[in-house]
């Protein structure tokens, strides 16, 4: 279990964390969802010691995080990789600084692209390849040490629908072999099918935290989603048939959403398109989305794909990478490889 307690966390004027706390259990898919500059960096470069709270603490399986041995794997929101060097001889290196031997830092790292469908890759350099594909390579170096807690930081971005397929099967594999994935977006809708529990955090607070599925039924069950091919304008015929069970109703993708005066009033709706000889191809509650939660807890425009500065507001340093390189050919400190 990774716990944080309480953390605090300033950088100059700005406090980045401002008394967050949550739980993440073993073998769970868990959402770290705020928008850019939330603190949710922030938080994790805590839980990965990269530097210290100023004050609470993250623990993982009851150690503090500083001296804990569980392996993480680490997939940065930046791109952390070298530009010139080729894929395989990246990942290669990357696993032996994680204490793999050579040569099963090699069959790994075959293994990983395989999955990725990007085995074609192996002998390219990383800067010939797209941005989606860059980042599959950032996936698969997170994983180069079969890594205890897998983080993923903004894992979607630059990804397209096929790709983004291609890494939740991935990241559901992770889930169903016992580890922990941590997810850290402001792309909620992204990460909302396959998140187990999440924490929103707004402005370094968590304004929400626990099981998705729970979070969800505890808001009102009033509202209807309901498809009928073919049958022409529903919206219409409840508003004049069922006046007293609809509060509003307006078209929703190839259906409609219907607002009702009660969640009782359900049986209703239905009786009444029976009674118009209508049967609905698709008749079903309509849950909240975690955007319209987000908003409905914080207020305000939902998180989008705006541009944020990095959380805590820091300055970028100047810093030589693995092979000696300034950090304009490095890209970042450590490739996403985690400890």
């Amino acid at each position: 279990m990774i716990q944080a307690t309480q953390l605090v966390k300033t950088f100059g004027a700005v406090k980045a964390l401002d008394g967050l706390s949550f739980k993440v259990g073993d073998g769970l898919a868990y959402g770290l969802l705020g928008r850019n500059g939330a603190g949710k960096t922030t938080t994790i470069r805590i839980m990965m010691d990269f530097f210290g709270a100023d004050s609470g603490e993250v623990t993982i399986g009851g150690v503090p995080a500083s001296k804990s041995k569980a392996r993480i794997g680490y997939l940065p929101e930046e791109r952390g990789l070298y530009p010139k060097r080729v894929i395989l001889e990246q990942m290669v290196y990357i696993g032996m600084l994680r204490g793999m031997s050579k040569r099963d830092a090699e069959a790994r790292t075959h293994m990983l692209l395989e999955k990725l469908e990007a085995s074609e890759y192996t002998k390219r350099r990383l800067d010939t390849l797209s941005k989606g594909n860059q980042q599959k390579i950032q996936l698969a170096i997170a994983l180069i040490s079969d890594p205890d807690v897998v983080i993923l930081d903004e894992p979607f971005s630059g990804l397209d629908p096929v790709n983004a397929r291609i890494l939740k099967s991935i990241v559901r594999e992770q889930v169903d072999a016992g580890k922990t994935v941590i997810f850290s977006s402001h792309q909620m809708a992204q990460v909302e099918e396959f998140c187990d529990e999440i924490c929103l955090i707004d402005h370094g607070r968590g304004v929400l935290e626990g099981n998705l599925r729970e979070i969800k039924r505890g808001y009102p069950r009033d509202s209807l989603y309901v498809e009928a091919y073919g049958a022409g304008d529903l919206g219409r015929l409840l508003r004049e048939k069922a006046p007293d069970a609809i509060v509003s109703i307006e078209p929703s993708g190839a259906g409609w959403t219907a607002r009702l005066t009660s969640h009782e009033k359900r049986s209703a709706v239905l009786d009444t398109l029976h009674a118009a000889g209508i049967t609905p191809d698709n008749f079903s509650v309509k849950e909240p989305t975690l955007e319209e939660i987000f908003v409905d807890k914080v207020g305000g425009e939902p998180p989008g794909a705006e541009d944020g500065a990095d959380d805590g507001g820091k300055k970028k340093r100047k810093r030589f990478g693995l092979f000696g390189k300034k950090s304009g050919d490095a890209g970042g400190a450590n490739g996403g490889a985690g400890r």
